[in-house]
């Protein structure tokens, strides 16, 4: 089976945007290109736990309603939630109602606060995970890498929920850390290209 599709601009594409129409312009827009945010960092943190069993389609299609329930995934803001939110987010159908997830959530919150008084900032620690660039000269095909495995295992020990090495290697994939558009996908050379520029 091939890797790629062709779009309706005739170039080949990564297969699995394919399989919803909303997954195109996350895969052309945001899938891979490398990013330093930290709010960012930790909402994609979060929705990859959220996602869990379950498909990223859900989550896509709820992602507005998960960043207006969670405040943007300011993480400042998720650690003062009380009993009272977590009452609140599980009676909030835009979401995934899911106790240990929401709880997950503001736990990691309170975990990046501490984080950062120790590293300045959730970009400067997670970026130190990045792969060697030739170790990833080719796109994977694995759910895992030494990498996810490593940060995984640094983030539970800090006591982060809801982290394991196939969620952090999706959150990896997907933040840029790794460039996982297979070969003839048009949008692996504006990924690469993004990388070559960005400030670490």
């Amino acid at each position: 089976m091939s890797t790629t599709i062709v779009g309706l601009d005739g170039k080949s594409r990564c297969r699995w945007c394919g399989a919803a129409p909303e997954f195109l312009d996350y895969h052309d827009t945001e899938w891979g290109f490398p990013v330093s945010d930290d709010y960012r960092l930790f909402e994609k943190l979060s929705l990859e736990g959220f996602q869990s069993g379950l498909s990223w389609r859900t989550i896509l299609a709820k992602r507005e309603n998960f960043r207006t329930a969670f405040h943007d995934f300011n993480f400042d803001h998720v650690a003062r939630f009380t009993q009272r939110d977590i009452d609140r987010l599980l009676k909030d159908e835009g979401i995934v109602r899911h106790r240990g997830k929401i709880e997950a959530v503001m736990n990691n919150a309170r975990r990046a606060q501490e984080l950062v008084k120790r590293e300045g900032s959730l970009a400067a620690f997670i970026w130190r995970y990045e792969p060697d660039p030739e170790q990833c000269s080719k796109p994977q095909t694995a759910s895992t890498s030494a990498q996810s495995l490593a940060l995984s295992k640094d983030l539970k020990k800090q006591g982060w929920k809801f982290i394991g090495p196939t969620t952090v290697y999706a959150f990896m994939q997907a933040m840029g850390l790794i460039n996982d558009h297979v070969e003839d996908c048009v949008i692996r050379a504006k990924v690469e290209d993004a990388h070559k520029n960005f400030r670490r």
